[in-house]
């Protein structure tokens, strides 16, 4: 039985190796190893095209990206003045006030008395004094003609200024008083939308609690926090280009804090927004740049096309020329991370197109072939197989 095992693998063996020898002649007979890759054999790459862009002329931004939540720019509570019991209430919330509007009003019964009588009390300090004025006339003209001593005229020189102070302490707790009567209607400190109202008609309410909240939403104010090397760059004034709520807005740079963030090491900037129609609402998420300068002609490619590896350091992109990859060294400008575009100053024309994106290993002098074309040539083969 050994003896016949034998022969038999021993044919097994020389059938498989006739059968591989067949299959490479018909390799060859196909076009060499990789038959069907352009070049005859070379190493190749296949791409999309959406793996190819060709560099393009258009305005570019020299920009620093901002986000955050525009907050109104002035933001108030109204704190009522008095300790009382709330008469009414007009006003609720989302709903707009100008300045000086009437919010809310107290009952004023207790103010409006004292009122009455400290202006009762201004009154009668006003006739003393008068009075006391008159006699320091009638003193002095005796005391000319001899008929009284100057103690006399002495004593009614103190009336007069007793008199005149009695008149000032009344004014002075007539002007409070009256204060008093104004505390009790709660107007608004400046024009706004009402944002939390937190009192009701018929509540008693004590001294200095939180009636309203009052929101000013004509301009709203982004704080940014910018990294520190970038703010160096930053001005106020500049332009700033925002994206809220699905539309977009201009504002401009406001304020730049004084100090670097010692743990973030970021300045914080802030920008403000004019929203005059109140269309963004406080609190909206806002994406926006910084603009410090426009170039209106910058010759520009993805910057996914960009890639390290030339001498000292310089970037190279992957331009197809001829149907094969070359290695092309660039000089690059201004990089707009926001838009993922850079600046090509030196190293390609527009006529040129470069890879994008991740396709693999990529060498200079690799074929180029592009996706769409090998497929068709396939199926035409397969047809001209079957029609045989």
């Amino acid at each position: 039985m050994d003896t016949l095992r034998i022969p038999l693998r021993a044919a097994a063996v020389a059938a498989m190796v006739a059968s591989a020898a067949a299959c490479g002649k018909e390799a060859d007979a196909a076009g060499g190893p990789g038959g069907g890759r352009p070049g005859g054999g070379g190493p190749s790459v296949t791409l999309a095209a959406t793996d190819l862009a060709s560099p393009r002329r258009m305005a570019l931004e020299d920009a620093i990206a901002v986000t955050g939540n525009l907050e109104p720019l002035e933001r108030a509570e109204v704190r009522s003045r008095l300790e009382g019991d709330v008469e009414g209430v007009y006003v609720r919330e989302g709903e707009v006030v100008s300045a000086g509007q009437l919010l809310a009003r107290f009952d004023a019964g207790d103010q409006a008395g004292n009122a009455r009588s400290a202006d009762a009390d201004v009154a009668a300090a006003r006739s003393e004094l008068e009075t006391a004025s008159w006699t320091l006339e009638q003193n002095r003209e005796l005391h000319r003609e001899g008929a009284i001593p100057e103690r006399d005229v002495r004593v009614a020189e103190q009336a007069v200024a007793a008199a005149r102070a009695r008149l000032a302490a009344a004014q002075a707790r007539s002007g409070s008083s009256r204060r008093e009567v104004g505390d009790t209607r709660v107007v608004a400190p400046s024009s706004g939308t009402i944002e939390r109202r937190m009192v009701n008609p018929g509540e008693h309410v004590n001294r200095n609690v939180a009636l309203f909240t009052l929101v000013r939403g004509d301009v709203l104010e982004l704080a940014a926090a910018v990294p520190e090397r970038a703010a160096a760059g930053v001005q106020p004034g500049q332009t700033v280009r925002f994206t809220a709520d699905g539309a977009q807005f201009t504002g401009r740079v406001a304020r730049i804090s004084p100090s670097v963030d010692p743990g973030s090491r970021s300045v914080t900037i802030y920008v403000q927004v004019p929203n005059p129609d109140g269309r963004l609402r406080a609190g909206t998420f806002a994406s926006g740049r910084i603009v410090s300068r426009v170039l209106d002609d910058a010759m520009v490619v993805p910057l996914a096309a960009l890639r390290e590896g030339g001498q000292g350091g310089q970037p190279v992109v992957y331009r197809v020329a001829d149907g094969k990859i070359d290695v092309a060294n660039v000089t690059v400008g201004l990089r707009d991370e926001t838009n993922g575009l850079v600046e090509i100053t030196d190293g390609l024309s527009e006529g040129d197109q470069v890879v994008v994106g991740n396709v693999g290993i990529l060498g200079k002098g690799m074929s180029v072939r592009m996706a769409g074309q090998g497929g068709a040539e396939k199926g035409g083969a397969g047809a001209q197989k079957g029609g045989r």
